[in-house]
């Protein structure tokens, strides 16, 4: 008896995770249509939409574009995320709980609002449409991403290490990138990963933000929907769905390696 409420548990979860991911497998088949349309049945397979994907304009202009965004932004949270992760797990200071709160914040804000706000400031300062004021936007939305797996990688940080290092002479500097930096390694590595599927996917701000000259992969999937409904749509929806699977992937196997690094350190 004490199993029938797991069972029924794992029952319910199942459904949610079908519910949220049967969608996705219904439209996904539609990407290798031969067909014109969005629809079913399908007229036959082949890989003509992908070839289509794969020219130059809009579909690869705007998938360069988003890889230079993203990767810049991964440039600019993680060395951002991991300081203020540090500071906050190590330090104790007044109102460190407020500054937090601050710096986690774009995790709750409605983007619509951060997206609106970015384009008036940016618009102001001379920056609206520019490649620096999407990284900027994109990087403020990350810092929560990488801020929250350092900090529960640190937490599991024994600061005796730091100790032991600074008793032999080590200056602080030196005791971060020696001696903390590789041991909070997966945690930094998976905060890089959500940086860069933070802002690979992200369209809200790109609306209000982006120009012509710095469109970007989903912005331009969003505008095309209005404009083109044929099975090319599916085809870079697919491609994402790759990509961002795959990252997940890769941040799922750095926590398992940073668990079996724990337990032989313990």
């Amino acid at each position: 008896m004490k199993s029938l409420p797991r069972i029924l548990l794992w029952a319910w979860t199942g459904l949610v995770l079908l519910f949220l991911i049967l969608p996705i497998l219904v439209i996904m088949p539609i990407a290798f249509s031969a067909g014109q349309f969005l629809g079913y049945p399908l007229p036959g397979l082949s890989l003509r939409w992908f070839h289509v994907v794969l020219e130059n304009y809009p579909w690869l202009f705007a998938l360069k574009n988003s890889l230079i965004i993203g990767t810049a932004t991964v440039v600019l949270a993680v060395p951002l995320g991991t300081l203020a992760a540090h500071g906050l797990s190590q330090g104790d200071f007044p109102g460190r709980a407020a500054v937090r709160a601050l710096l986690i914040s774009p995790m709750v804000m409605p983007v619509v609002i951060v997206g609106l706000a970015a384009s008036f400031f940016y618009a102001r300062v001379g920056l609206e449409g520019s490649f620096l004021a999407l990284i900027l936007a994109h990087t403020g939305l990350a810092l929560p991403f990488v801020i929250i797996p350092i900090t529960a990688t640190l937490s599991g940080y024994d600061p005796n290490l730091s100790r032991a290092a600074a008793s032999l002479g080590a200056p602080p500097w030196t005791t971060f990138l020696k001696v903390t930096l590789p041991i909070i390694m997966p945690g930094v590595t998976s905060g890089a990963v959500f940086a860069f599927i933070t802002s690979f996917d992200e369209v809200v701000v790109a609306l209000f933000v982006s120009s012509p000259s710095t469109l970007t992969l989903p912005r331009q999937l969003f505008s095309s929907l209005r404009d083109q409904l044929d099975p090319s749509l599916v085809a870079v929806a697919f491609i994402l769905i790759v990509i961002s699977c795959a990252l997940m992937g890769s941040v799922e196997l750095l926590r398992s390696r940073g668990e079996r690094l724990r337990k032989v350190e313990i």
